[in-house]
């Protein structure tokens, strides 16, 4: 954070210095709203909206209900943990459904839309409730973006996506949960914890390949309950509506959450429910996390 701080005062610097003032954004300019995925909340965007902003574009980060300043962090999953108590306290999130994520990000698309074209990038998890805003508002979309995310057309939830035979290479299962989500209604994982095989498996299938700093700042982002009927809501998108709005993915080829096969799945269901309306795809060597650095993600957007 503090180095990002620096970089802005530099670059304002250096333009004062030059006598030039950044571009001014225009009604013509993109809006750029980003939805996270499971367990995240804006900041997980923070460094790619920070990245944007200084090449000049407007970008905002929302946070999904229950999550962000809503969270949930019981006293139970601080520090020192008590995993007993943790397991047995009841979630704010176990009602939240994936029309409530919808709504909400309809509601942010409606106030973004009054200042530009609005690029609705979801991640993960996220692409469910993008592909729903899309059904909801098509016309207040002008590109749908699904960073590695779930873009469900014939499979009809999220759940249905990772029962597929192309999900049985996911490393997903392999990171220990906490409980029964389907007694709790919630999907529940102890991201502070310092147990080695934990932090593999999480690893793994999250952010092969990042440094481990980079890695455990991600953990410590991280929310410990997500919802778990948005995993099992009609997430499907209306070739009617959604498949009006030109969309891209960008397949993290070396993701192992959603495995390229899935992935590459999603797509091709995708273009046969709307032929004249195929994906733009492309192509990011990078984990399920994204690109380490955020300025690869951002210039890929700002694209």
């Amino acid at each position: 954070m503090r180095e990002l701080g620096r970089r802005a005062f530099l670059s304002t610097t250096a333009l004062a210095a030059a006598g030039c003032t950044p571009p001014k954004a225009t009604t013509a300019d993109p809006v750029f709203v980003l939805v996270h995925g499971a367990n995240g909340n804006a900041g997980s965007f923070a460094p790619v909206v920070a990245e944007l902003t200084l090449a000049g574009h407007r970008a905002l980060a929302v946070d999904l209900p229950g999550h962000g300043p809503r969270g949930h962090f019981p006293v139970s999953y601080q520090t020192p943990q008590d995993l007993a108590a943790f397991a047995a306290e009841p979630s704010p999130l176990a009602g939240i459904t994936l029309a409530d994520t919808i709504a909400h990000v309809t509601a942010v698309v409606r106030r973004a839309a009054a200042l530009g074209p609005v690029v609705l990038v979801g991640h993960s998890l996220g692409g469910a409730t993008i592909t729903g805003v899309a059904n909801q508002v098509p016309g207040l979309v002008a590109r749908l973006v699904y960073l590695s995310a779930f873009c469900c057309v014939r499979l009809r939830s999220v759940l249905d996506c990772f029962l597929a035979p192309e999900a049985a290479g996911s490393l997903l299962p392999a990171i220990p949960g906490i409980g029964d989500p389907q007694a709790s209604g919630v999907a529940r994982t102890n991201w502070r914890s310092a147990d080695p095989a934990f932090l593999a498996a999480a690893k793994a299938a999250l952010a092969a390949d990042y440094a481990d700093s980079t890695f455990r700042a991600a953990l410590n982002a991280m929310e410990p309950d997500e919802s778990w009927a948005l995993t099992t809501g009609d997430a499907r998108g209306d070739p009617a509506t959604w498949g009006r709005v030109p969309r891209t993915y960008l397949r993290c080829t070396r993701d192992r959450a959603i495995p390229l096969a899935l992935q590459d799945r999603m797509i091709r269901e995708a273009d046969e429910a709307t032929p004249r309306n195929r994906f733009d795809v492309r192509d990011l060597d990078a984990p399920h996390l994204g690109p380490e650095d955020p300025r690869e993600l951002a210039e890929l957007l700002a694209g």
